[in-house]
């Protein structure tokens, strides 16, 4: 049996060039809520410069687009993001040089929620979270977005609590009136979370669970993967094959996790799983912008600087797609249909252990960008700026 792992020159560079035309399509969405102070449980820090509403949310994440050159849209979250005029936050991001991406539902912040919000036993409250969700398709349509993501915090602390199936059937009502009333062109991501809030049963626990749902909604209904609301040891590439496959993969929400959905930078705990993912997007080419799979970031930053995490967060998705891009399909392939375990494992390796930040070097170079974008945006004096020009009133954080 022969390794199959060495590729000739020819192969190799026009694998570095298509992957520059990829890496240049690229486009990765950023958090809103990522640029206000978070933390734990027991205690949340604050930043000098920490914005005060969503317009200096939204200036801030304008800096790592104008750094990165790969960041042009900013989720929103209601309502940690209410203003009185949507049409006009709007045009303040443009005038920042980016837009308006997906809206976020929040039914989890409310005492009203205490017992669930979609599937609450109290049919009152259920009408109330429909009505959260259809205020935000009103949102979507006064700035321009076509995503609306849910994520629930729905679930039981007990056995006997309340009744699964029963929540199961209120969900799925639930959804179908939120569903009813999308536009064409808009669409349904609904997200999943393992545990948390909840600790017997949570009622969106996994993947297949959303998935069932967004079927029984129709095409317009897609699934939100989140790399940090999985069981250890979850083989998370699998799931976005599996999803890929079927043709519900709608977004992603990157960060990374040690213990549970610690939303620290991703690529910070295992950089080489999220390699594995995107090696299964560039696969199934579905990082081309006109997919339908939105590439997001979901993150706290607690005792790290907002605006320098994200950046990182880019640089790291980028480095990792890049590896993705590099990888020899037909060496690959030829190893695998000829049963040569450790050769396809060396081809993927050899990709993976590649050192691609001179081709991203080269990529921001021709674009115009700062060779390092963390440097350039360190040596910019914005942070320095925004500390002494954001002082008095009162800091966004969560819930705000």
């Amino acid at each position: 049996m022969t390794t199959t792992t060495a590729t000739s020159g020819s192969s190799a560079s026009n694998r570095r060039d298509a992957a520059l035309v990829a890496l240049r399509a690229q486009t990765i969405e950023l958090p809103s809520w990522a640029f206000g102070n978070s933390g734990t449980r027991f205690k949340v820090f604050s930043t000098p410069g920490v914005p005060r509403d969503p317009y200096e949310k939204i200036s801030d994440a304008a800096q790592v687009h104008r750094f990165t050159g790969a960041a042009p849209r900013v989720s929103l979250h209601i309502p940690w993001d209410l203003v009185d005029d949507f049409g006009k936050l709007a045009a303040h991001a443009a005038d920042e040089g980016v837009a308006i991406g997906a809206i976020n539902s929040n039914v989890f912040q409310d005492d009203d929620y205490r017992l669930g919000s979609l599937c609450n036993p109290d049919p009152r409250v259920r009408a109330k979270a429909v009505r959260h969700h259809l205020d935000c398709l009103d949102v979507m349509r006064q700035t321009g977005s076509r995503d609306l993501k849910v994520w629930l915090a729905d679930g039981l602390n007990y056995p006997g609590q309340d009744d699964l199936r029963a929540r199961q059937d209120r969900l799925a009502e639930g959804l179908r009136q939120i569903y009813a009333e999308l536009d064409p062109g808009m669409r349904l991501l609904l997200e999943y979370k393992f545990f948390e809030p909840a600790f017997y049963a949570t009622d969106v626990p996994d993947w297949g669970t959303s998935l069932l749902h967004c079927l029984a909604l129709g095409p317009q209904a897609e699934v939100v993967l989140d790399t940090g609301h999985h069981a250890p040891g979850t083989n998370i590439e699998f799931v976005v094959a599996q999803l890929l496959r079927a043709g519900r993969l709608g977004a992603f929400d990157f960060n990374s996790r040690f213990y549970a959905d610690d939303d620290l930078i991703v690529g910070a705990a295992d950089p080489f799983q999220l390699f594995r993912i995107m090696n299964e997007i560039v696969r199934a080419d579905a990082l081309r912008p006109d997919s339908g799979v939105n590439f997001m970031l979901d993150q706290c930053h607690n005792i790290e600087p907002k605006i320098p995490g994200q950046i990182r967060s880019v640089t790291n998705v980028q480095e990792a797609t890049a590896k993705a891009l590099l990888v020899d399909r037909e060496a690959l392939a030829a190893a695998q249909a000829a049963g040569d375990v450790l050769g396809a494992n060396g081809v993927l390796m050899d990709a993976y252990n590649t050192d691609v930040r001179p081709l991203l070097v080269e990529l921001r170079e021709a674009q115009g960008l700062p060779a390092d974008p963390y440097a350039a945006y360190a040596g910019s004096g914005y942070a320095e700026r925004i500390a002494a020009d954001r002082v008095g009133g009162h800091q966004a954080g969560w819930g705000a």
